[in-house]
């Protein structure tokens, strides 16, 4: 396992652009779903009044995977299983198996289905987990997680894993982090229009999501502990629609990375006269600008991209115009941000401010024209 954790520090991410032509000539921004239907086996999950969470999960997968097989064509779905199997011998080797799956299939957006208990039968409502750490990690494991699934959890205790995780976790900002927030939102938007009670996009330091090198959620579809959910997961009528909303979720999201590839090509078509023009408008005063720019400071990142993106662009919604490109290693090798700023505290202010139009936008430490990891 921890070859595998050191691996994600040393080597760039598998693309997340594909060419997603598929049959019809029905373009997608996604080629390969993997499907993973959480538990299984001798790992039941949560079970309550006679319900099984491993049972719930893999119905609810394997009608999500016919809704994309039959509603994307060109788009190939993998499941992590397709029957009530385990993965391995212990719960670790089951969660390391079920990333090495998608990992081995080329994985564009992996989906973990997972079913929420609580001690509270209260309880109630659909969340989608992001790979991340919150300030309330631990009540919120003895909550939400009760004890079912405690060992899906990353142990934080030992410093040495904790400062690896959390290296990880900033430098998961830096590839893919951003497009497993679009997908979560686009989960918890659909549930929403389906009338289920939102619990938000929270972070967790879930194992799965940290060995898979691609965009992934892990999605709570209710609680088994709420008698009136259980009843819900457990009818045809229930699976029906938590399918389809995770269906409608992976298609916005598809239409959202499509339309971001789409953005980076037409940005990337920029006519050398056009970059000639703006390079003879640079102010006299370049530089002495230049110069200044060569200070190592900090600036508010708001967007990654393989390719180049004019400052101008309307993706940078208010920012047009006012953003600065920098450049750095990997394959989201530019990087468009807001101000520069001699401390982390002034840039930490600007944030905020930044934050009403960007939502996932951080801050990172900057050299001259470069992003400092």
């Amino acid at each position: 396992m921890h070859r595998v954790l050191f691996a994600f520090l040393l080597f760039s991410v598998a693309s997340l652009f594909p060419n997603g032509a598929g049959a019809q000539n029905i373009a997608h921004g996604v080629r390969v779903v993997v499907i993973d239907a959480g538990h299984g086996g001798k790992f039941p999950g949560a079970n309550y009044a006679g319900i099984r969470e491993k049972d719930l999960t893999l119905k609810v997968a394997l009608k999500l995977g016919t809704l994309i097989e039959e509603g994307m064509p060109g788009v190939k779905v993998v499941y992590t299983r397709k029957t009530d199997t385990e993965l391995g011998e212990t719960l670790l080797a089951d969660l390391q198996k079920r990333a090495d799956i998608a990992n081995g299939a080329g994985g564009d957006l992996f989906l973990s289905i997972h079913v929420n208990a609580a001690q509270s039968a209260a309880a109630r409502g659909v969340e989608t987990l992001v790979m991340g750490e919150s300030p309330k990690e631990q009540r919120y494991n003895e909550d939400a997680l009760y004890a079912n699934n405690r060992e899906d959890l990353i142990d934080m205790s030992d410093e040495k894993t904790a400062a690896i995780v959390r290296a990880y976790i900033q430098n998961l900002q830096f590839t893919y982090g951003n497009f497993s927030m679009a997908m979560a939102r686009c989960i918890q938007q659909q549930y929403v229009k389906s009338g289920r009670h939102d619990r938000g996009i929270k972070p967790q330091l879930l194992r799965v999501l940290y060995a898979t090198d691609m965009p992934g959620v892990l999605t709570e579809i209710g609680f088994m502990s709420n008698p009136q959910e259980a009843a819900y997961m457990k009818s045809e009528k229930g699976q029906n629609e938590i399918a389809r909303s995770l269906y409608n979720a992976v298609k916005n999201y598809s239409a959202y990375v499509r339309s971001t590839q789409t953005a980076d090509e037409a940005d990337g078509r920029q006519s050398a006269a056009e970059r000639t023009s703006a390079a003879a408008e640079e102010p006299a005063s370049a530089p002495k600008e230049a110069a200044a720019r060569a200070q190592r400071g900090y600036t508010v990142q708001v967007l990654a991209s393989p390719a180049k993106v004019a400052t101008g662009s309307s993706r940078f919604k208010s920012y047009k115009g006012k953003v600065k490109q920098y450049v750095s290693e990997g394959k989201y090798r530019y990087k468009y941000c807001v101000g520069f700023f001699a401390d982390r505290a002034s840039a930490q202010k600007k944030l905020k401010a930044v934050r009403r139009t960007f939502p996932d936008a951080f801050v990172v430490e900057c050299e001259g024209n470069r992003i400092v990891k």
